[in-house]
């Protein structure tokens, strides 16, 4: 999905965000994603249209949502629970308008460039001398022309320009966003493209391809390469040390990290009525992660944080 006319489709604006960049930051995560990671947090980001959600413990109970459904896709379970059937729901929000309580929501809002950088901007406390945006999502280069837009307008002020990516992409959708970038985080969640292909849905050929290209063509832009770490999927010996080997070939790479695993995503499983695929994953120790992360670095030959 490109943007719809000439607006993007976003889900959600993180105010204070400390983890998507340098100093205290606003991420924007777009809505669309090509890959579909068996661990996703964002369950929410991976279609490009719009989605119902409901949160159970907003529910009262009233039945209006049942009444309003024109096509049938929503009924009451025996444990008294709404449930929805995706198929048969025709997005015509009629649940979302009419449920009281405001247990109904939508993940998905379009905005033009000019809104969106006004909704940011307009926080007098929520920009700090260090700080800056961030674009994640989903998939930031599936909205390539929205989120090079609109990067553009914060970098005219001189403000620090991230994204969160997967770079599977073409190319030029690659260049067109990382123009208007400071820095990138790109995610190489396996070596393996046969692993890739079985656990994200796509093979990583491209993505090799556009990591060994970024910094030859945009030298200045801050490369930070990513993989989540999932127990008994990507985490182990070989598959980690492929991927340090393959990244020594990346020239200019800034840094390299390794995220933990972790469920804060689960609920929202529930809430869109999907299977969360890796409920019974436990998340590993944070210490363990970081001594490998540091013994990944030096293997790729990458400073070690103080």
């Amino acid at each position: 999905m490109e943007s719809t006319g000439n607006k993007g489709r976003i889900f959600n604006i993180q105010k204070f965000s400390v983890h998507d960049g340098p100093g205290v930051r606003d991420t924007v995560f777009m809505k669309g994603c090509p890959l579909r990671c068996l661990w996703c947090s964002n369950p929410e980001s991976q279609s490009p249209q719009p989605q119902i959600g409901w949160r159970e413990k907003k529910c009262i109970g009233c039945g209006v949502c049942l009444k309003s459904c024109p096509s049938g896709a929503l009924s009451r379970g025996q444990d008294g629970r709404i449930e929805r059937d995706n198929k048969k729901c025709t997005l015509c929000m009629q649940c979302v308008k009419r449920c009281y309580a405001k247990a109904m929501h939508v993940y998905g809002e379009a905005l033009d460039v000019d809104e969106l950088y006004a909704r940011i901007r307009n926080q007098p406390l929520a920009w700090r001398s260090d700080g800056g945006v961030t674009v994640s999502g989903g998939e930031p280069l599936m909205q390539a022309e929205f989120v090079a837009a609109l990067l553009s307008k914060f970098r005219r002020y001189a403000i620090h320009t991230a994204i969160e990516t997967s770079l599977f992409a073409a190319w030029e959708k690659v260049a067109l966003v990382a123009a208007q970038c400071s820095l990138i985080y790109a995610d190489m969640k396996f070596f393996s493209a046969e692993k890739h292909k079985k656990y994200t849905g796509v093979d990583n050929a491209l993505i090799k391809e556009n990591l060994l290209r970024l910094k030859k063509g945009f030298p200045s832009v801050e490369l930070i390469v990513r993989t989540p770490v999932i127990p008994g999927i990507n985490d182990d010996e070989e598959e980690l040390n492929n991927i340090a080997d393959f990244l020594k070939q990346v020239p200019g790479l800034n840094d390299y990290e390794l995220l933990p695993f972790h469920s804060f995503g689960a609920p929202k499983y529930e809430q869109l009525g999907i299977e969360y695929a890796v409920k019974d994953l436990k998340a590993q120790d944070k210490e363990e992660i970081l001594l490998l992360n540091n013994e990944l670095r030096y293997r790729i030959g990458l400073p070690i944080p103080n």
